[in-house]
């Protein structure tokens, strides 16, 4: 079993990066592998709406040079689907909210290559707007078909400065039964529990 976690902050070390570390940690006590994909490390072209995904019906993406096709290739292959964002003047970064935007759109036309996988939420605030990133990202996986696995308390964390996220303990209780929670309906949709 595998798990792709996308990292949606812009900056390679961060709250969000060390959290998404922490659970990779985690998941693999429970034997399920996580590969982390950095969104930063991609140069996204802004979707323009021209539908020729659509047209193609194929689940790829006209532009074939950004590694956007890459990316949703590789989330089609895993059995979970992780995306853990910052909050960015009440909202995703707009790098993540790109990759949302098209990603959304060519799934949603081509093949639906979410659907039936298990998907999580995390979301890192410094101030206010964690819940609306949080819902942004739930959104995105609940119209692509993911089955999202909630926790109690939500996994939103509260931290500015890196490591800042170690002083929220709430919230990293929140990310922890998160990962639980994956974890186990991972395993028993694989006939593991």
């Amino acid at each position: 079993m595998k798990i792709i976690a996308i990292n949606g902050s812009p900056r390679p070390i961060g709250n969000t990066s060390n959290i998404l570390n922490e659970v990779q940690d985690q998941f693999e006590k429970e034997g399920i592998e996580m590969e982390i994909i950095n969104i930063y490390e991609y140069t996204l072209v802004n979707c323009n709406v021209c539908l020729t995904c659509e047209i193609r019906g194929d689940g790829r993406c006209m532009d074939e040079d950004d590694g956007l096709n890459d990316i949703l290739d590789r989330l089609r292959e895993a059995d979970g689907i992780l995306i853990a964002s910052p909050t960015y003047s009440n909202a995703c970064p707009s790098v993540l909210q790109t990759f949302l935007e098209r990603a959304q759109l060519v799934y949603e036309k081509g093949d639906l290559g979410l659907n039936g996988k298990v998907g999580g939420a995390i979301a890192v605030c410094g101030h206010d707007g964690g819940s609306m990133v949080y819902n942004q990202v739930v959104d995105f996986l609940l119209r692509n078909g993911v089955n999202v696995c909630g926790s109690n308390p939500l996994p939103i964390v509260h931290a500015l400065n890196s490591p800042q996220y170690e002083d929220d303990k709430k919230g990293m209780k929140g990310v922890h039964a998160l990962v639980r929670n994956m974890s186990q309906l991972l395993l028993r949709l694989n006939g593991f529990a």
